[in-house]
């Protein structure tokens, strides 16, 4: 029968007398009587069926023949559905079962339903009474989810009112009222005659303003898992219960003794205050027999908040933090932690819990990329003994959601894992009618350990309303019953793996779960380990699917090929940067447990904020392999063939820098600048080296300098500057020389021989005016007497005579004193400037400003 035509039929027909099974109190033939009338109806008053004639041909739909089925339920499946929209007929009112005690009930218990009923329909609804409802037995898993997702009343499938007056009156309920009751049965009434899995329901029977008579408007069902006695072979369930969070700790540290860690927020702090999800976690789990799987980064991130930290201030820049403030609320977590775990089976994923599936399709085209997951496995064992003092286990590896492929679980077993955590909705079973043992060998002394999907996902969505959670419960243990009675004679081992990060109210459904299934008498706790030792189902599947068959939904959130060579970058800088200080394991840790949260897991779903961690990762470690760099140099000018230059190193790091080399490097041949020089320079200091330079010609020449490691890696950016050889010889030095003194003493010719010719005549002074013979004021005559006066042959005169004559001679070619002399100067300054190509270069390309570097 179609669901939505019986609910039709159902909630448009008037039921039977009180207390009378629904449709079964009405006479069979009556109806029949009255669906042929309405039928013929129209054709003797010749009016047309009007909207008012839809309820009862819906009606009919329930009680026509065979063969008429297709053609009534077209009009009922237009009733249902305006039903479920209008809120009428056996959706006019929502009933939540918020509590069902004890969710595994006993011979001689009394359960308890507790709840609410809602109207929500649009009328008020009168004389309304809630009923307990015991239906059939299901004998199948599937039948259980198809019961789980039904709505509204559906005959049969219901069942029937529980004997005895179990029920309870209402007043009337207006549109959007909601009212709260508790109904107490004696399981004895329910009459349980068969162990297995029971629909237990309540059912609101009520009247309206346009239906004046009973009828069923709104029914909310559980399930009631039934076994009177406990089983021989028990089923052994092994329920993880996980302790992982989104990465919070940046690569970013503070620059003090005690390397103060930065978080990106603040909500570590929330989840581990009380009624936080990670203080639920502790707080429930503390009690149940369960295996904690636990991320050490977790761990490490909590061991740090009980510290001194500081947190990133919302939109500030990259150095903007606050102090945080959950150090109490770390302190506590972490002490309570370990006396919960102590005794106890404990999980240890690699740090940081690595997307795997995300490893295997994207990041095994990259170089190094599983290199890194070794490494997390043992840092993961490291920090839960450090912090826990405990000895986990790290032989297990967990994929996301279970999803496994034949790829996937190379990369999981790659790191030294040997069982792989997969779901029985990826590993699904063939030709087997039971859920088999969650072990079986897969090759390679390797085990798959397939979780049962459905328990698995019980407690998935939005439980934050009690009737979502009771159900949740009601339902989980309805599987648990199912899957064991479906090899009775067998125990098998079954695993349970849900959601990695269950909110509070998931937390809270997951653990009422797992203590019902501990009072049940169908099952019994199990280590993981116990479960990768059970005998495997001979029939069961052992080869895993092929990586086309993983779900494209799934694949659509993986990381990138390009996060993972962006993560490559990063190491590989890292690697170099490392190398040249001096305390490189302060520097190492906050930066490799940076680049191991960069694949987590936890960026399924998070493009953006994954993108935004990584780049902030990348970002930072350039800042901080820019903090030594060179200093920038000016134009040079060196005087000279051989001179020095000059180059300085700065480090505005804390720490020293040792191992990098500084080499120089020459545009133009004939220039050479030297060797390389090893740098060494304390924290927050500068070191000048000095290249020893030759140069072979003159000219402009540009430099290069370059930072490398020890390897041979460029550190940092080239620094350019031009340097500019402006050499001159000893030989045009002495040219130079010797033209200089001949004009110096020229200059002292000239001087003497103008103090011995006396002063110059005054150009102003009257002119004298001669004698009758022509001459004036007898200066012959003066001349002539000290000429007869003078001595003869002085050869001192003589000289004195043959420099005066000569010059005259000179003057009266036009030349002034010391011509000659000037002369032979210029010609060698001229000789010295024509001698070579070197002084043409010079005169083509004179010298650039700048800084001056003499040899």
């Amino acid at each position: 029968m179609d669901v939505r035509v019986a609910e039709a039929a159902e909630s448009q027909a008037p039921p039977g007398p009180r207390g009378t099974a629904g449709p079964r109190g009405t006479n069979r033939w009556r109806r029949r009587a009255a669906v042929l009338f309405l039928a013929a109806f129209p054709v003797l008053t010749g009016v047309l069926p009007t909207a008012a004639s839809a309820a009862p041909a819906a009606s009919a739909a329930s009680v026509a023949p065979a063969g008429t089925a297709p053609q009534a339920a077209a009009p009922a499946k237009a009733s249902a559905k305006e039903s479920a929209r209008t809120g009428t007929g056996s959706r006019s009112a929502r009933i939540s079962l918020n509590e069902v005690t004890p969710s595994v009930p006993e011979q001689g218990d009394t359960l308890t339903l507790s709840g609410t009923v809602t109207n929500t329909s649009n009328t008020t609804l009168t004389r309304l009474r809630l009923t307990p409802r015991i239906g059939p037995t299901l004998t199948s898993r599937s039948g259980i989810e198809q019961a789980a997702r039904r709505k509204g009343y559906l005959p049969g499938a219901d069942g029937t009112e529980v004997p005895g007056d179990h029920g309870a009156k209402l007043s009337g309920l207006a549109s959007g009222v909601t009212r709260s009751f508790t109904l107490k049965i004696p399981v004895s009434d329910l009459r349980l005659s068969t162990d297995g899995v029971h629909q237990l329901g309540v059912s609101l029977t009520g009247q309206t303003r346009s239906r004046p008579y009973d009828q069923i408007l709104g029914m909310g069902r559980t399930f009631l898992p039934w076994q009177e006695e406990a089983s021989d072979h028990r089923t052994r369930f092994t329920y993880l219960w996980p302790l992982i969070s989104t990465p919070h700790v940046t690569a970013r540290t503070q620059s003090d003794r005690q390397q103060t860690p930065v978080f990106r927020d603040d909500t570590l702090a929330k989840e581990l205050a009380p009624g936080g999800r990670l203080q639920q976690m502790l707080e429930l789990g503390k009690d149940l027999n369960v295996t904690w799987v636990i991320d050490p980064d977790l761990l490490a991130s909590v061991d740090m908040m009980a510290g001194r930290y500081r947190v990133h201030k919302p939109g500030g820049g990259p150095d903007d933090t606050v102090a945080g403030k959950g150090q109490e609320y770390a302190k506590q977590w972490l002490a309570e932690l370990q006396e919960a775990v102590d005794g106890k089976e404990v999980v240890a994923l690699p740090f940081a819990d690595p997307d795997l599936a995300s490893l295997a399709h994207r990041g095994t085209q990259v170089r190094g990329a599983l290199s890194s997951l070794g490494q997390a496995t043992r840092l993961a064992r490291e920090t839960v003994e450090v912090v826990l003092h405990v000895k986990p286990s790290t032989d297990f590896a967990w994929p996301y959601k279970g999803a496994v492929d034949s790829s996937i679980v190379d990369v999981a077993t790659s790191a030294g894992a040997h069982n792989v955590i997969a779901r029985s909705d990826s590993v699904r079973e063939h030709g087997l009618s039971y859920s088999p043992t969650a072990a079986r060998p897969i090759g390679s002394g390797n085990t798959a350990l397939v979780a049962d999907a459905p328990l698995s996902t019980a407690f998935e969505g939005d439980l934050s309303r009690a009737g979502a959670s009771s159900l949740a419960v009601q339902r989980f243990t309805a599987q648990s019953l199912a899957l064991a009675r479906q090899v009775p004679s067998r125990t098998r081992s079954v695993v349970v793996a849900p959601q990695r990060m269950p909110s509070v109210s998931q937390a809270q459904a997951m653990a009422a779960g797992i203590k019902a299934l501990g009072r049940s008498g169908w099952a019994e706790t199990s280590s993981l380990a116990d479960a990768a030792k059970a005998k495997p189902d001979p029939g069961a599947r052992r080869k895993m699917p092929a990586p086309s068959a993983y779900p494209s939904s799934l694949r659509k959130t993986e990381l990138p090929t390009a996060a993972f060579e962006q993560v490559r970058k990063t190491k590989d800088g890292l690697e170099d940067f490392t190398q040249i200080l001096s305390k490189a394991d302060r520097v190492m840790p906050p930066f490799t447990t940076a680049i191991d949260r960069e694949v987590s897991n936890a960026w399924r779903g998070e493009r953006r904020a994954a993108r935004g961690y990584r780049d902030n990762v990348e970002e930072y470690l350039l800042e901080l392999r820019g903090a030594v760099k060179l200093i920038k140099k000016s134009d040079i000018t060196l005087s000279g063939r051989e001179a020095t230059i000059p180059v300085t190193v700065q480090n505005n790091l804390a720490q020293g820098v040792d191992g990098l080399v500084l080499e120089l490097s020459s545009s133009r041949v004939g220039l050479d600048v030297g060797d390389p020089k090893r740098v060494k320079v304390d924290g927050e200091h500068t070191q000048t080296l000095k290249f020893d330079t030759t140069a072979k010609n003159n000219g402009r020449a540009y430099v290069y300098a370059q930072l490398y490691t020890q390897d041979g890696d460029r550190y940092g950016k080239v620094m350019k500057f031009q340097v500019n050889v402006t050499s001159i010889t000893s030989t045009v030095l002495l040219v130079i020389a010797g033209g200089v003194l001949l004009i110096v003493l020229a200059g002292i010719r000239m001087y003497t021989q103008r103090k011995r010719s006396g002063p110059a005549p005054d150009p102003d002074a009257p002119l004298e005016q001669p004698d009758a013979d022509g001459d004036t004021d007898g200066s012959d005559d003066a001349s002539a007497d000290a000429s007869e006066n003078a001595p003869e042959n002085d050869p001192e005169d003589a000289s004195e005579k043959a420099f005066e004559n000569a010059s005259e001679k000179d003057r009266s070619d036009g030349d002034a004193p010391g011509a000659t002399a000037t002369g032979e100067a210029a010609g060698v300054l001229d000789a010295a400037h024509g001698d070579g190509d070197d002084t043409e270069r010079e005169s083509d390309n004179p010298p650039a400003a700048g800084e001056k570097v003499d040899r």
